[in-house]
C-alpha cells in the first residue's frame, strides 16, 4: 500500500475536493490512461486494489504507471466515544482526486487488453472513470 513516509502533520482538516483538475490531467508516460469523472477520496487500499487488477489481468506484461499518491491523512475516532474529547487519530491515507486526474497509465499492451485492464481498475474504485488513447501527433 502507498502511505507517506514523513507528514510534516500528523493531523489535517478535511477541506473540500471542489473545481477541475489543472494539473496532473494529460497522459505523460504511457499509451493508455484511466481518468476520473467526479470528485473523490480514494485511498491507498482502493489505489493498490485497482492496480493488483490491472497487472493480474495484462500478467505482469507491459508497464503501468500509478499518476495519484495519498498524501492527505485521515483521522477516525474509536467504536462508542462520546462526542468531544478532541480529534481522532489518523487511520489511513487518501488522494484527493478531482474530474479530469489521470489515476493510471499503461503501456506495452495492446488496446484491447489495456481497456479491458482498466475497466477491472475502474470498477474497484468509488469515482466514474474513463479510458483514454495518447493522441498521435
Amino acid at each position: 500500500m502507498l502511505i507517506p513516509s514523513r507528514t510534516k502533520y500528523r493531523k489535517v482538516r478535511k477541506g473540500r475536493v471542489s473545481g477541475v483538475a489543472t494539473s496532473g490531467n494529460y497522459i505523460a508516460y504511457g499509451d493508455y490512461a484511466l481518468q476520473a469523472q467526479g470528485h473523490e477520496r480514494l485511498s491507498s487500499r482502493q489505489i493498490e486494489a485497482a492496480r493488483q487488477a490491472m497487472t493480474r489481468y495484462i500478467k505482469r506484461g507491459g508497464k503501468i504507471w500509478i499518476r495519484i499518491f495519498p498524501h492527505t491523512p485521515v483521522t477516525r475516532k474509536p467504536q462508542d466515544v462520546k462526542m468531544g474529547s478532541g480529534k481522532g487519530s489518523p487511520e489511513f491515507f487518501v488522494a484527493k482526486v478531482k474530474p479530469g486526474t489521470i489515476l493510471f497509465e499503461m503501456q506495452g499492451v495492446t488496446e484491447e487488453t489495456a481497456r479491458e485492464a482498466m475497466r477491472l481498475a475502474g470498477n474497484k474504485l468509488p469515482v466514474k472513470t474513463r479510458f483514454l488513447v495518447r493522441e498521435e501527433v
